[in-house]
């Protein structure tokens, strides 16, 4: 933006005050009939004064530099209230834009979106403005600065044109509140409906909606499991419209085959379609296009479960690598092997389990102390279990005890220590021993490099697993690689776009992910529509503050005022012939 040289003027309507000026020179011209004063002698006058002899009347004015003075000030009254600018850039307007993030806001209506329309009103209101820079917030579960703060317009506009809605429901007050602290005037809220029930724009938030209510049909859920080279899905969806329909779901493979099954949906309803389909390939399940085309399509990548290696360190007692054996020989998803995720090992070793007892052995007879809320004691019970343990405790969190004996601990690196002789224990003989035993090689799964869960939906909380050595990182389906640091479990900040999400270890993919766009309450479009919320008042101290007026204006005319009163007071002390 050029800067504009000269004489500008914020305010024009300002400029109405010059009429108090011919008002002023007309209360000089006109003189008032002043009583005779009789008196005894001239000394008593202290001066010459003027009289008039007859009623008011129009005559010559004999106070020229006291009105010129007060004209002067009234031109510099003037010059304040229509902020005049002299030689200095014209001061443009900034503005600052929230738009809605929700998914909602990519329905379609006449071949244009809820975020072209969103584009037109923030192009529209920049040219009515004036706009001289652009902030745009997106609302989210987290607010994203999009543009700005302050950026020029052009870029501003760019950053809006590239801007995509994907995110789930979400409350939109703390990105209000983040628009709020970057100016002192109006925010401008863009969104495509009221906001829930209970909720309220804050003061100086001006809110701008341009949705339309809509008949929509959007998957609900969706689910997968791999057993046999088998996929069997599960997928749920709903009717958010006032009449009955009759939708196919269609699932399509790879290599481009495909089955479709129908669901009836009455109006508000949900149906489940399920399929068992012969492929370990990703599976598309779509709906026929509708307002909103992105939460009828989801994909479902595989999801065997992952495999677990066991191997067994010297010295592991032969009751315990035997019992060990044979529950890998029956379980799914776990086999004997190398490189092994899981080792097994004696008391005192580096396995990450220990099987064994070290000093004196005494047998417990429950109930035993336990963690419940631990992973490992999931669907354990040890009721009418002898367990054979040793008087000196495992290193780690006690996890199981009996008295002062620890029985189960865990270490901060997470490796298990089972205090335990299975030689003189009855558990490898009850039902404890298999499900102890599975809830091991499940945590063992989890710790394994990869996604825990390969299918989530938006704003959902994402784990994750690295290891200490590499280069890990989040590829999108955009190609945009996100970098991972640290190293085990952890959880991958909420906002990543739908579509496939690779994880990364130095540069090749580990593991893979899909992110679905379902989200029920934002499918909902049926109460869209128009909506602006009464402007709140704007508080004195933000107009205030939003004022940028010159000041030397003011100062100049009381400079003028204080002059007058000087003149006049000086005039009125002279002493006359």
């Amino acid at each position: 933006m050029s800067p504009a040289m000269g004489l500008t003027l914020g305010n024009p309507w300002g400029a109405l005050a010059l009429l108090a000026v011919p008002v002023l020179v007309g209360a000089y011209f006109l003189r008032k009939r002043q009583p005779p004063r009789v008196v005894s002698a001239l000394f008593l006058w202290r001066h010459r004064d003027l009289q008039a002899e007859a009623g008011p009347r129009l005559e010559r004015f004999s106070r020229e530099t006291s009105l010129a003075l007060e004209a002067l000030a009234v031109c510099c009254a003037t010059l304040f209230l229509a902020d005049v600018r002299c030689g200095a850039a014209t001061q443009r307007p900034h503005l600052v834009v929230v738009v809605d993030g929700s998914l909602s806001m990519a329905a379609v209506v006449d071949g244009r979106s809820m975020a072209d329309r969103v584009r037109s009103e923030v192009a529209a209101l920049l040219q009515a403005k004036g706009v001289g820079t652009l902030t745009v917030i997106e609302s989210g579960p987290e607010p994203t600065l999009l543009a700005g703060p302050q950026a020029e317009v052009n870029r501003g506009l760019a950053a809006l044109e590239r801007w995509t809605p994907v995110r789930g429901g979400h409350d939109v007050g703390p990105a209000l509140a983040m628009a709020r602290d970057l100016t002192p005037g109006l925010v401008s809220f863009f969104t495509d409906g009221p906001l829930p029930a209970g909720e309220a724009l804050p003061p100086r938030v001006e809110a701008h909606s341009v949705g339309r209510p809509l008949d929509n049909v959007a998957f609900l859920s969706a689910q997968r499991v791999d057993e046999g080279g088998v996929a069997r899905l599960t997928v749920r969806v709903g009717n958010f419209s006032v009449r009955s329909v009759a939708v196919p779901v269609r699932f399509e493979l790879a290599d481009g085959a495909s089955q479709s099954s129908p669901v009836m949906l009455e109006p508000g309803g949900t149906a489940v379609a399920r399929v068992a389909l012969k492929t370990v390939g990703a599976v598309t399940a779509s709906l026929p296009p509708d307002a909103l085309a992105i939460d009828g399509r989801v994909t479902l990548l595989p999801s065997p479960l992952a495999q677990v290696t066991v191997g067994f360190l010297p010295g592991l007692a032969p009751a315990a690598e035997q019992a060990i054996r044979r529950f890998t020989s029956v379980a799914p998803g776990v086999r004997v092997g190398e490189p092994a995720g899981l080792t097994v090992g004696p008391s005192g070793s580096q396995a990450r389990l220990t099987i064994g007892i070290a000093g004196a052995p005494v047998a417990f007879l429950g109930p035993f102390f336990a963690e419940k809320a631990h992973p490992l004691f999931d669907d354990v019970q040890l009721g009418g279990v002898v367990w054979s343990a040793g008087r000196t405790s495992p290193p780690g969190r006690p996890l199981m005890s009996m008295g002062e004996v620890v029985l189960v601990s865990e270490e901060d690196d997470g490796a298990l220590h089972f205090n335990l002789d299975l030689g003189k224990s009855n558990l490898t003989r009850t039902v404890a021993w298999p499900v102890l035993i599975g809830n091991v090689a499940r945590l063992a799964r989890r710790s394994s490099p990869g996604f825990p869960r390969h299918h989530v939906t938006l704003d959902e909380d994402v784990p994750v697993v690295t290891r200490a050595q590499g280069r890990w990182a989040l590829k999108g389906p955009e190609g945009v690689e996100r970098p991972l640091l640290g190293a085990g479990p952890t959880v991958v900040p909420r906002g990543l776009a739908p579509g496939r999400w690779e994880l990364l270890e130095d540069g090749e993919p580990v593991d893979a992910m899909e992110v679905m766009a379902i989200d029920p309450a934002e499918s909902d479009l049926r109460s869209r529509g128009p909506w602006r919320e009464a402007q709140a008042p704007i508080e004195l101290a933000s107009a205030s503050v939003g004022a940028s007026r010159s000041s030397w204006p003011v100062a100049l005319m009381l400079g003028l005022v204080l002059l007058d009163f000087w003149l006049t007071a000086r005039a009125k002390r002279r002493v006359g012939p």
